[in-house]
C-alpha cells in the first residue's frame, strides 16, 4: 500500500536535512506518483507546498542544481510558485558557479508571479546579484525595499567587498543603521583580500572598542578571528607577531575554548612570524584537531627548519587515523626537500594516490623536482619532470633552474631557462638566474649577453627595499 500524500509530505518535512531519506521519498514520488509527468491531471499531490518542501530539502543538502531542475518541473506541471519558492530557488541559483547566467530568467519569473514585493524574495535577489558580481542590480533591488533588513544590508556589503570595491564598501558599512558580526567580518575579510592588512586590523580594533565602550552586543566569532589572524600572519616584520599575540590573548580571555579553525589560524600565524614555539603550544592544547590543523603544524615545522619534526608529526597524524589531503602532501614533501630526505620523499609521493586516494597535482610534482634538484639529482629531476602527466608550469621549471644554479649545472640550466622564456617571456627572474649560473662558472660572455637581452627587452628587476619596525 502506497503512503498517502499527506504522510509523505510530513515525512519529508521531518527529514528535510537527511540526504538519503530525501532521495528515497523523491524516488517514491517519481515511481508511484508520476511526479515527472508533464500532465498535471495524472498527479494528485503535486501542490505548491509539496514542491516547495522538496526544493528546500535539496537546497539544505547542498544540491542546488537539483533544486533548479525541480523548479523547471514545477513550471512544466503548471504548479504556481509563490514567494517561498523563489526564496529557495534564488538561493540555489546564487550557490551555482554560473549564477550570472540564471539571474535574469528568475527575476522575470518572479515579476510575472507578482512576488517581487516580498522582502525575503528581494533579499534573495540582492544576494544573487551580489554573488554574481552585478552589484548595480543588487543596489537597485535594495533601493526598492521599504525597510531593508540587516540581511539585505549585508548582501550589498558582501557584494562590494567581494568585488574589491573597498572604498564603496566601507562608505556603505559606515552608513548602515545596524551592524552584526557578519557586517564587521565582511569588511575585515575584504581588506585582507586586498592585502590591506593594517586597515583590517584597524577595523577589528574599532569593533572591539565599540563592543566594550558602546554597549554593543556584536562580538567577533570564529570567522572574524580566522580572518584577522590571517591579516596578522601576512604582515612583514615583528608587528604581525605582536598583533597576533594580542588577538590570541583576547581570544583566551573572552572565549570558552579555541576552535579547531581558530587554532589552525593561530598556528599559521606563529609559523609565518617566527613564533613556532607558540604555535606548537596551541596545537598541543587544542581539544579538537581537523585535518587543516595538522596541515598547519606540519607546514609550520617544515618552514622553520624542523623538517624531521614535521615528518614525525605526519606519522602521528596517520596514527590518529586522520586522512591527509592535497595540502598535507605539499607540506610534507616540502619538508623532505628541505631536509634532503629524497628516499622518504619519493616513498611518500608514490603513496599519495594508491594509499590515500589523492591525485597528485602540479604542486606535488614541483615539490619532488625541488627535492631531487636540491639533493643534486638534476638529471633524475629532469627525467621526473618529463614523466609528468601535464606540462610543467613556471614554478616547477623555476625549482629546477634554482637547483641548477645551486649545483652549477650549465647545460640543464640553459635548457630549462629556454622553456621558461617561452612560458614567461616578460619575467626577469630566469634571465638573472641563468646569468648567475654562467657567472659562477666564469662564462662571462654568456652572462653579459643575457644582461643585454634584459636591457633591450626592457626587463627590469624590481628594486629591493628594507623595512624598519619602530616598537
Amino acid at each position: 500500500m502506497l503512503p498517502s500524500p499527506e504522510s509523505l509530505l510530513q515525512l519529508l518535512q521531518r527529514l528535510i536535512k537527511s540526504p538519503t531519506q530525501i532521495k528515497q521519498i523523491h524516488s517514491i514520488l517519481i515511481t508511484n506518483g508520476n511526479l515527472s509527468t508533464p500532465n498535471p491531471s495524472s498527479v494528485q499531490w503535486t501542490t505548491t507546498l509539496f514542491y516547495n518542501t522538496l526544493i528546500r530539502a535539496y537546497l539544505n543538502i547542498h544540491l542546488p542544481h537539483k533544486t533548479l531542475i525541480l523548479f523547471t518541473h514545477m513550471l512544466s506541471h503548471n504548479i504556481p510558485p509563490n514567494s517561498h519558492t523563489f526564496s529557495s530557488i534564488v538561493k540555489a541559483a546564487a550557490s551555482c558557479s554560473n549564477c550570472c547566467l540564471t539571474d535574469k530568467p528568475f527575476y522575470g519569473q518572479a515579476m510575472k508571479r507578482g512576488v517581487l514585493a516580498d522582502p525575503f524574495v528581494q533579499t534573495s535577489f540582492i544576494h544573487l546579484y551580489a554573488e554574481s558580481g552585478n552589484v548595480c542590480y543588487a543596489r537597485k533591488v535594495f533601493d526598492e525595499m521599504r525597510e531593508p533588513c540587516i540581511v539585505a544590508y549585508n548582501a550589498i556589503l558582501d557584494g562590494l567587498c567581494k568585488n574589491g570595491d573597498m572604498y564603496s564598501g566601507f562608505v556603505f558599512f559606515n552608513s548602515m543603521p545596524m551592524k552584526d558580526v557578519y557586517s564587521w567580518t565582511c569588511v575585515i575579510n575584504g581588506y585582507v583580500k586586498k592585502e590591506r592588512y593594517h586597515t583590517a586590523i584597524n577595523v577589528f580594533q574599532r569593533m572591539i572598542i565599540q563592543l566594550h565602550f558602546d554597549d554593543c552586543v556584536v562580538k567577533p566569532n570564529e570567522a572574524t578571528f580566522v580572518s584577522i589572524l590571517s591579516a596578522c600572519a601576512n604582515i612583514t616584520g615583528v608587528s604581525g607577531l605582536l598583533y597576533g599575540k594580542q588577538i590570541h590573548g583576547y581570544i583566551i580571555k573572552n572565549e570558552n575554548r579555541i576552535s579547531a579553525f581558530v587554532g589552525t589560524a593561530l598556528i599559521n600565524l606563529y609559523g609565518k612570524t617566527d613564533g613556532l614555539e607558540y604555535g606548537t603550544k596551541v596545537f598541543k592544547t587544542l581539544v579538537n584537531k581537523e585535518v587543516c590543523t595538522w596541515n598547519a603544524i606540519i607546514g609550520s615545522l617544515a618552514s622553520n627548519g624542523k623538517e624531521k619534526e614535521a615528518l614525525n608529526m605526519f606519522d602521528k597524524m596517520k596514527a590518529e587515523r586522520r586522512v591527509p589531503n592535497e595540502v598535507t602532501f605539499v607540506a610534507i614533501l616540502t619538508a623532505c626537500a628541505r631536509a634532503g630526505l629524497v628516499k622518504s620523499g619519493l616513498q611518500i609521493f608514490n603513496s599519495v594516490l594508491p594509499r590515500f586516494g589523492v591525485v597528485p597535482q602540479m604542486e606535488h610534482y614541483g615539490c619532488v623536482v625541488d627535492m631531487l634538484g636540491r639533493a643534486g639529482f638534476l638529471q633524475e629531476a629532469k627525467e621526473f619532470m618529463g614523466r609528468m602527466p601535464f606540462e610543467p608550469d613556471a614554478s616547477v621549471l623555476g625549482a629546477l633552474l634554482g637547483a641548477c644554479k645551486l649545483h652549477g649545472a650549465v647545460d640543464i640550466g640553459s635548457e630549462v631557462a629556454k622553456r621558461l622564456y617561452r612560458l614567461e617571456p616578460q619575467q626577469c627572474g630566469q634571465y638573472i638566474l641563468l646569468s648567475s649560473i654562467y657567472a659562477d662558472v666564469d662564462k662571462w660572455e654568456h652572462a653579459t649577453s643575457l644582461r643585454y637581452v634584459m636591457v633591450d627587452g626592457g626587463y627590469q628587476k624590481p628594486p629591493a627595499y628594507s623595512t624598519v619596525n619602530v616598537l
